[in-house]
C-alpha cells in the first residue's frame, strides 16, 4: 500500500496494491499492520456502507463531536465519486481548507480521514456504493453538519443543484456551526 500525504495534514490517499487476472482482482483494503507500521494505529469498530441510486448526491458535510469523533477510511465499491475533506480544527493553519479525492472502482483508491475533519462526497455515476470503517459508533447527539456550498470554503462540486436528504439541505455554515475540534501544533 501507497500513503499519499495531502495538503491537509493527517489525510492521506491510500492506494493499495491489487492483483488482476483474467477472473478479476484480488486486493487487500485494509491490514492493520500495515496501517500501524504508517503510524495510522486505530481500531476501527463499525463498518458503513452507503449506496446512491444517481450521479449528483452530495452526502455531507458530516461529523461527530468528541467525544464521539470518527476517523474513516472511506473507498468506493462500485461507481466513482468526488470524496472531500474539510479540516474543522479551530487555530489549524489549514483550517476550512478543502481537498477533493476522486474514488472509485477503477482507482481502487482510499481516503483517511482523521477527527477534527468534516467529510462528504458527490456521487459522479449512478449506482455508486461507497464503503467505510469508523472507529467510533454513531452518536445521534453529536451528529453535526456544514452546509455543502458554504462559500466560505468553497469546494468546486461538479454539479450545481445536488440530489441532497433533507438533513443536509439545513446544514449550517461552518461560521455557524458547533464544534469542538483544537489543532495541536503536534497533530
Amino acid at each position: 500500500m501507497k500513503f499519499l500525504k495531502t495538503k491537509l495534514p493527517g489525510v492521506f490517499i491510500i492506494e493499495p496494491q491489487f492483483f488482476e487476472d483474467h477472473r478479476g482482482f484480488f486486493m487487500e483494503s485494509y491490514n492493520k499492520h500495515i496501517f500501524d507500521e504508517a503510524g495510522l494505529s486505530f481500531n476501527f469498530v463499525q463498518d458503513n456502507h452507503s449506496c446512491s441510486k444517481e450521479a449528483g448526491v452530495i452526502r455531507g458535510l458530516h461529523y461527530q463531536l468528541n467525544p464521539n469523533a470518527q476517523t474513516k477510511l472511506v473507498r468506493v465499491a462500485t461507481g466513482a465519486v468526488l470524496d472531500v475533506v474539510v479540516d474543522i480544527r479551530k487555530g489549524s493553519p489549514t483550517f476550512s481548507q478543502w481537498i477533493g479525492v476522486i474514488l472509485s472502482e477503477h482507482n481502487k483508491r482510499q481516503l483517511f480521514i482523521p477527527k477534527g475533519f468534516a467529510h462528504g462526497f458527490c456521487t459522479l455515476t449512478t449506482d455508486t456504493n461507497l464503503l467505510y470503517k469508523v472507529d467510533e459508533g454513531y452518536c445521534p447527539e453529536n451528529d453535526r453538519g456544514i452546509a455543502w456550498n458554504d462559500p466560505d470554503i468553497g469546494i468546486e462540486w461538479p454539479v450545481s443543484s445536488p440530489i441532497l436528504s433533507t438533513k443536509d439541505e439545513k446544514h449550517p455554515l461552518l461560521k455557524n456551526t458547533e464544534n469542538n475540534f483544537c489543532w495541536e501544533k503536534s497533530s
